[in-house]
């Protein structure tokens, strides 16, 4: 509908009467302020987690007295308008790391407010690899399997301190790497140490014309900028209860279990490490074939029971906020939903019989096309583009040629250079002897 009419707004979504025979929706639409009604066999939810912005103001004491402008990120669109201006942005989530960062170079100042500091991740990754095709691969995902907590999370904050140490910057968070979303930006500690992005702990209160922070410490601000996330609704349903549940009351984070008919799908309403669309593609794949027949859900218990193990897992691991009991990690949710469909790669088929294609699989990124080497959905094109897709990584970058007639990080180049070394060390021997 959307699509046909991008100025549509959907007034309601209700089952039919016959629902419990047909599975059937009555779906109202508006557009321009005419209303329609249609009939639909199944219904994709696809409008995510960012649907309402989370402004939280009665946690700021003084903000209704303050002269300033306040606005949420979500009106942010670009940082012209506020040449000149001291600004303080409140959060240190991926929004409000990008707005102070870009901000900075207009405003004559950028206060960045944050509670409980943030481990900062770069986009760009080791010898400039994009961050995602690096660390989310198979042997990865079995490393974090297998290793302990504590060493995951020392190994990973000490990669990220070498970058910058985030207690030098004020970064330092109050809680380990694993136990809460860490944030992503490329620029923010170079904003940080030229001194046009200041950190700044929580905001106390507000005066008519200055923030005061949780340290004592007072500054000037003409803008407040709250990048404090969304929540999420779906008012055009008859009972989204269950669906806005922090405590993830959906099978697999896709289908609501209480239905009598499994012909209502949610897609990406969930917060993975990694990449959200091909996760929503899969999802989709999932849904279609549900809606069609072709897949079966488990009884109502059998999806309680995987809701209920969830949630378990989430208390243990995850800090209690409703963003991190949606979280999941790319691999093995990308694996979990290909089980349901019959597209999860074989691996011990594949080393057996196409080994160089399984260690691309095994070590390489895990993009969507491993999803349709076979099963439903299968592409003949999937093997030749999975074998080739890091030379697709890299293409966009090389846009000067090189000339060198023998890479310096190829084998004879090291080996030249282990001979020479070799032949030096003689030569020293040779020289004290004598």
């Amino acid at each position: 509908v959307m699509l046909s009419h991008p100025q549509s707004k959907v007034c309601s979504v209700r089952k039919r009467s016959d629902f419990s025979c047909t599975g059937q929706w009555d779906v109202v639409v508006q557009t321009e302020g005419k209303q329609e009604s249609y009939v639909f066999d199944g219904i994709m939810v696809c409008s995510g987690l960012y649907t309402d912005p989370l402004l939280p103001i009665q946690d700021f004491p003084g903000i209704t007295s303050f002269k300033g402008q306040c606005i949420h990120s979500w009106e942010y669109k670009s940082p012209e308008k506020f040449q000149g201006k001291k600004i303080v942005v409140i959060g240190i989530g991926n929004s409000g790391v990008d707005v102070a960062s870009e901000l900075s170079h207009m405003a004559a100042q950028v206060f960045l407010s944050t509670r409980r500091g943030a481990w900062i991740w770069n986009r760009v990754w080791d010898y400039g690899m994009p961050i995602d095709t690096v660390l989310f691969t198979r042997f990865n995902a079995i490393l974090n399997k297998v290793c302990p907590t504590f060493l995951i999370n020392s190994l990973i904050e000490k990669k990220l301190n070498a970058r910058f140490n985030h207690d030098t910057y004020g970064l330092l968070p109050q809680h380990r790497f694993l136990s809460h979303q860490a944030t992503f930006s490329d620029d923010l500690p170079n904003h940080i140490i030229t001194g046009r992005v200041m950190i700044k702990p929580n905001v106390r209160k507000f005066t008519k014309t200055s923030a005061i922070f949780e340290d004592g410490t007072e500054e000037d601000v003409d803008v407040v900028v709250f990048a404090t996330g969304y929540t999420f609704s779906f008012p055009f349903l008859e009972n989204n209860s269950t669906v806005l549940d922090s405590q993830c009351s959906m099978f697999k984070f896709v289908f609501p279990p209480q239905l009598e008919k499994p012909t209502l799908a949610f897609i990406g309403i969930l917060q993975p490490v990694g990449a959200i669309m091909p996760i929503s593609e899969l999802q989709s794949r999932w849904a279609a074939r549900v809606f069609k027949g072709l897949n079966k859900l488990p009884s109502v218990s059998g999806m309680m029971a995987d809701i209920e193990k969830k949630r378990k897992k989430f208390a243990k691991e995850y800090r209690n906020n409703s963003r991190d009991t949606r979280r999941v990690q790319y691999v093995d949710y990308m694996d979990e939903i290909a089980s349901e469909i019959g597209v999860k790669p074989n691996l011990f088929s594949f080393f057996l019989w196409d080994p160089k294609l399984a260690l691309e699989i095994f070590f390489g990124p895990c993009t969507p096309y491993q999803y349709r080497l076979q099963g439903p959905g299968k592409w003949a094109g999937a093997r030749r583009t999975i074998l080739t897709q890091r030379e697709r990584i890299i293409k966009p970058l090389k846009t000067r040629t090189l000339t060198l007639v023998q890479p310096l990080n190829s084998v004879p180049f090291w080996l030249k250079s282990f001979c020479a070394a070799l032949l030096l060390f003689v030569l020293t021997l040779v020289i004290i002897k004598a």
